[in-house]
Protein backbone atom coordinates (compact mmCIF):
# COMPACT_ATOMS: atom_id res chain seq x y z
CA UNK A 1 0.00 0.00 0.00
CA UNK A 2 1.14 3.61 -0.72
CA UNK A 3 2.55 5.95 1.87
CA UNK A 4 -0.03 7.47 4.20
CA UNK A 5 -0.02 11.16 2.62
CA UNK A 6 -0.24 9.07 -1.11
CA UNK A 7 -2.80 6.83 0.12
CA UNK A 8 -5.91 7.29 -2.30
CA UNK A 9 -8.67 6.90 -0.48
CA UNK A 10 -12.18 7.12 -1.58
CA UNK A 11 -15.28 7.91 0.09
CA UNK A 12 -18.66 6.97 -1.47
CA UNK A 13 -22.31 8.02 -0.31
CA UNK A 14 -25.96 7.31 -1.48
CA UNK A 15 -29.16 9.02 -1.69
CA UNK A 16 -32.66 7.59 -2.20
CA UNK A 17 -35.69 9.41 -4.09
CA UNK A 18 -38.50 8.60 -4.71
CA UNK A 19 -37.95 7.09 -7.92
CA UNK A 20 -33.81 6.16 -8.11
CA UNK A 21 -30.74 7.19 -6.14
CA UNK A 22 -27.69 9.70 -6.30
CA UNK A 23 -24.73 8.27 -5.37
CA UNK A 24 -21.70 10.25 -4.72
CA UNK A 25 -17.72 9.58 -4.34
CA UNK A 26 -14.95 11.89 -3.26
CA UNK A 27 -11.33 10.78 -4.06
CA UNK A 28 -8.84 12.35 -1.59
CA UNK A 29 -5.07 11.89 -0.57
CA UNK A 30 -4.39 10.63 2.73
CA UNK A 31 -6.73 10.21 6.12
CA UNK A 32 -6.23 14.28 7.29
CA UNK A 33 -6.72 15.51 4.13
CA UNK A 34 -9.36 18.85 3.70
CA UNK A 35 -9.24 18.79 0.44
CA UNK A 36 -10.99 16.41 -2.69
CA UNK A 37 -8.67 15.57 -5.91
CA UNK A 38 -12.11 14.03 -8.16
CA UNK A 39 -15.74 14.11 -7.15
CA UNK A 40 -17.99 12.31 -8.82
CA UNK A 41 -21.92 12.06 -9.31
CA UNK A 42 -23.78 9.42 -10.58
CA UNK A 43 -27.82 9.42 -11.03
CA UNK A 44 -29.21 6.04 -11.11
CA UNK A 45 -32.53 6.16 -12.58
CA UNK A 46 -33.75 2.82 -10.85
CA UNK A 47 -32.85 0.51 -7.76
CA UNK A 48 -33.62 -2.21 -6.17
CA UNK A 49 -36.43 -2.53 -3.26
CA UNK A 50 -34.85 -2.50 0.59
CA UNK A 51 -34.60 -6.00 1.71
CA UNK A 52 -33.40 -6.74 5.47
CA UNK A 53 -30.26 -7.90 5.68
CA UNK A 54 -29.64 -7.84 2.00
CA UNK A 55 -29.35 -4.16 1.55
CA UNK A 56 -25.41 -4.76 -0.48
CA UNK A 57 -28.63 -5.70 -3.23
CA UNK A 58 -29.90 -2.14 -3.35
CA UNK A 59 -26.51 0.11 -2.75
CA UNK A 60 -24.07 -2.49 -4.38
CA UNK A 61 -24.93 -1.09 -7.80
CA UNK A 62 -25.17 2.64 -7.02
CA UNK A 63 -21.46 2.39 -5.65
CA UNK A 64 -19.93 0.61 -8.52
CA UNK A 65 -21.65 3.07 -10.83
CA UNK A 66 -20.08 5.76 -9.26
CA UNK A 67 -16.56 4.99 -8.38
CA UNK A 68 -16.19 4.18 -12.09
CA UNK A 69 -15.99 7.65 -12.79
CA UNK A 70 -12.53 7.92 -10.66
CA UNK A 71 -9.36 6.49 -10.52
CA UNK A 72 -8.52 3.43 -8.79
CA UNK A 73 -8.65 4.05 -4.80
CA UNK A 74 -6.58 2.08 -2.29
CA UNK A 75 -9.21 2.20 0.05
CA UNK A 76 -13.00 2.67 -0.24
CA UNK A 77 -14.94 4.46 2.96
CA UNK A 78 -18.70 3.29 2.56
CA UNK A 79 -21.41 4.67 4.76
CA UNK A 80 -22.38 1.65 6.63
CA UNK A 81 -21.19 -1.88 7.77
CA UNK A 82 -18.49 -4.35 6.14
CA UNK A 83 -19.85 -7.68 8.36
CA UNK A 84 -22.80 -7.93 9.84
CA UNK A 85 -21.84 -10.41 12.68
CA UNK A 86 -21.28 -14.06 12.63
CA UNK A 87 -19.21 -14.02 8.96
CA UNK A 88 -22.60 -12.58 7.21
CA UNK A 89 -20.98 -10.29 4.72
CA UNK A 90 -22.11 -6.54 4.74
CA UNK A 91 -21.97 -3.83 2.41
CA UNK A 92 -18.34 -3.48 2.58
CA UNK A 93 -17.83 -7.19 2.47
CA UNK A 94 -19.72 -7.84 -0.73
CA UNK A 95 -17.75 -4.26 -2.74
CA UNK A 96 -14.71 -5.65 -1.61
CA UNK A 97 -15.78 -9.62 -3.16
CA UNK A 98 -16.17 -7.18 -6.40
CA UNK A 99 -13.03 -4.86 -6.41
CA UNK A 100 -11.02 -6.33 -3.84
CA UNK A 101 -8.70 -3.59 -2.01
CA UNK A 102 -9.22 -1.90 1.52
CA UNK A 103 -12.88 -0.82 2.42
CA UNK A 104 -13.44 0.07 5.38
CA UNK A 105 -17.33 0.67 6.99
CA UNK A 106 -18.20 3.72 9.02
CA UNK A 107 -21.53 3.64 10.55
CA UNK A 108 -23.53 6.03 12.30
CA UNK A 109 -25.96 3.54 14.09
CA UNK A 110 -25.51 0.24 15.57
CA UNK A 111 -25.78 -2.65 14.20
CA UNK A 112 -26.37 -5.08 17.15
CA UNK A 113 -25.06 -8.44 15.52
CA UNK A 114 -22.35 -6.41 14.12
CA UNK A 115 -19.90 -7.28 17.50
CA UNK A 116 -16.60 -6.68 15.03
CA UNK A 117 -17.56 -3.20 15.03
CA UNK A 118 -14.73 -0.84 16.85
CA UNK A 119 -16.44 2.20 18.48
CA UNK A 120 -14.86 5.44 17.02
CA UNK A 121 -15.51 8.58 19.32
CA UNK A 122 -14.37 11.85 17.46
CA UNK A 123 -14.40 15.45 18.83
CA UNK A 124 -16.68 15.97 21.92
CA UNK A 125 -19.19 13.20 21.23
CA UNK A 126 -20.15 11.38 23.17
CA UNK A 127 -22.05 9.13 20.25
CA UNK A 128 -19.55 6.97 18.44
CA UNK A 129 -19.04 5.83 15.18
CA UNK A 130 -18.59 1.88 14.60
CA UNK A 131 -15.78 0.92 12.48
CA UNK A 132 -15.76 -2.40 10.52
CA UNK A 133 -12.83 -3.49 7.69
CA UNK A 134 -11.78 -5.69 5.37
CA UNK A 135 -8.39 -5.93 3.55
CA UNK A 136 -7.15 -3.99 6.32
CA UNK A 137 -6.73 -4.73 10.39
CA UNK A 138 -10.22 -3.11 12.04
CA UNK A 139 -8.35 -2.25 14.65
CA UNK A 140 -6.01 -0.06 12.38
CA UNK A 141 -8.89 1.21 10.11
CA UNK A 142 -10.74 2.71 13.39
CA UNK A 143 -7.82 4.74 14.26
CA UNK A 144 -7.63 6.09 10.56
CA UNK A 145 -11.34 6.97 10.97
CA UNK A 146 -10.76 8.77 14.46
CA UNK A 147 -7.85 10.77 12.67
CA UNK A 148 -9.56 12.61 9.66
CA UNK A 149 -9.93 15.47 9.44
CA UNK A 150 -12.20 17.67 11.43
CA UNK A 151 -13.47 18.30 14.50
CA UNK A 152 -16.88 16.37 14.94
CA UNK A 153 -18.39 12.84 15.15
CA UNK A 154 -18.30 12.69 11.76
CA UNK A 155 -15.30 13.32 9.28
CA UNK A 156 -14.82 16.85 7.34
CA UNK A 157 -14.47 14.65 4.38
CA UNK A 158 -17.60 11.81 5.03
CA UNK A 159 -19.79 14.86 5.76
CA UNK A 160 -19.19 16.20 2.21
CA UNK A 161 -19.77 13.15 0.10
CA UNK A 162 -23.40 13.08 1.80
CA UNK A 163 -24.17 16.27 1.26
CA UNK A 164 -22.70 16.05 -2.50
CA UNK A 165 -25.19 12.66 -2.55
CA UNK A 166 -28.39 14.71 -1.29
CA UNK A 167 -28.51 18.29 -2.94
CA UNK A 168 -27.67 16.55 -6.46
CA UNK A 169 -30.89 17.16 -8.39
Amino acid sequence: MSSATDLLIACVDVDYRTTGAVAAALWFRGWQAVEVDNEAVANIPTVAEYEPRAFYRRELPCLLTVLELGPRADVVIIDGYVWLGDGLPGLGAHLHSTMGGVVIGVAKTRFASATDAKDVRRGASQSPLFVSAVGMDVDAAAACVEHMHGPYRVPTLLKRVDALARKTA
